[in-house]
């Protein structure tokens, strides 16, 4: 099969670093999240998994994501999969999809107490037999723990793990707006002494956005000695975080253009769709890139040049691939052809994805949008290409 570009953008196909297959699609039940807060959401999940969650449930809004996520060049993701729910129903479903979909999408699964390591007697149990039926990373909420104490523990005994089963880690570190909570040093501190440089993803990591200046100097020194990636989540973050504040509220994405400039590397997540944490999103990772630009001031031309790698060859290392990725011979081809003339036009309008390919393989095929304006007796298409020369 041949496929004429004619002068289109052409990408490296996409990663989503950061997603929830198990609770996407789950708006309004059993309840809508009334304070837009993330712990009203938690209990409101809780409610649901307990009473709601099955096998035949998980598969069907899972699928549908994923075939959203392809369909937008999407054929890298690693899903967070709450764990903290005795018959890990949507684990072991996420098991058979990963085997099922690896046609269409590479799945990387994190096995993810959401309920915190250390709250229950049986979670650390549940997180344990996670790693044993093949979930490919330990999961960690360490400020969701019961003390600063748990919380530091629930580090060591994520990497405890991490190490006995030859496991990479990935947890959610300080998903909150408190400049107190500092899980963040200590997950760098453990990938230092355990020589896990390089193994290692920090989710949201929002209290950054709070701590002052000189702490939060010292901190990204750490973070990239430690080879700690940091995955943010914008839109979700920028919806969640501030709830508290009055005016002025506070954006709460974590420093990412401070990340980049200091050497750590940092990717994006899409985190929720129609869930009880957001209830909009339909899995374009791209609108991610815009909220993280919009959202840290990150619009001057150098900035701008370099916005994609967030969603492409910095995803890429998070995943492991790296070595694999990219566009030039003998890479692995994965590949997306736009509808565009560059790659400011990606970022502007994210345009149609005329080819998804995986490992060679067309897995996804958008029509390009068409649009004609009326204007009297005329008519004439409409161009959202624009040329600035």
């Amino acid at each position: 099969m041949v496929i004429e570009g004619e002068g289109r953008v052409l990408l490296p196909s996409f990663s989503d670093l950061h997603i929830h297959l198990d609770s996407a699609l789950t708006l309004g039940r059993p309840r809508y999240n009334s304070s837009g807060t993330l712990y009203e959401g938690i209990q409101i999940w809780k409610d649901y998994k307990t009473s709601e969650l099955t096998a035949s449930d998980f598969r069907k809004r899972a699928t549908t994501v994923i075939d959203w996520l392809v369909s937008l060049g999407i054929t890298r993701v690693r899903t967070n999969i709450d764990i903290t729910e005795p018959r890990l129903i949507a684990l072991r479903e996420a098991l058979k999809l990963k085997k099922e979909k690896e046609s269409m999408v590479d799945l990387q699964i994190t096995a993810f107490p959401q309920d915190g390591i250390l709250t229950d007697d049986e979670n650390l149990e549940l997180l344990e037999k996670s790693m044993e039926l093949g979930a490919d990373n330990v999961g960690l909420i360490p400020h969701n723990e019961l003390t600063r104490e748990d919380g530091v523990k629930s580090v060591r005994v994520a990497f405890d793990l991490a190490e006995k089963y030859g496991k990479r880690v990935d947890g959610h570190i300080d998903e909150t707006d408190d400049e107190h909570s500092r899980f963040l040093e200590v997950v760098a501190a453990e990938a230092i002494r355990r020589s896990y440089q390089g193994k290692v993803a920090a989710g949201h990591a929002t209290a950054l956005h709070s701590y002052n200046n000189a702490y939060a100097s010292k901190l990204l020194r750490i973070l990239r000695r430690a080879g700690v990636s940091i995955i943010s989540n914008p839109v979700i973050n920028l919806n969640l975080q501030g709830r508290f504040d009055t005016y002025p509220k506070r954006r709460g994405v974590t420093r990412i253009r401070d990340l980049l400039l200091a050497g750590v590397n940092v990717a994006l997540g899409e985190d929720c769709i129609m869930d009880p944490w957001y209830p909009l999103g339909f899995g374009d990772i791209v609108q991610s890139l815009n909220a993280a630009i919009l959202a840290d001031h990150m619009t001057g031309e150098e900035d701008l040049s370099r916005a994609l790698d967030l969603i492409t060859y910095n995803s890429a290392k998070v995943f492991g691939v790296s070595q694999s990725y990219g566009i030039e011979p003998g890479k692995r081809a994965d590949l997306i052809l736009f509808d565009a003339y560059s790659e400011r036009e990606v970022l502007r309008r994210s345009p149609s994805r005329l080819f998804v390919i995986k490992n060679g393989t067309v897995v996804a095929r958008t029509e390009p949008q068409n649009a004609v304006v009326f204007e009297g007796a005329s008519k004439r298409k409409v161009s959202y290409s624009f040329s600035e020369g």
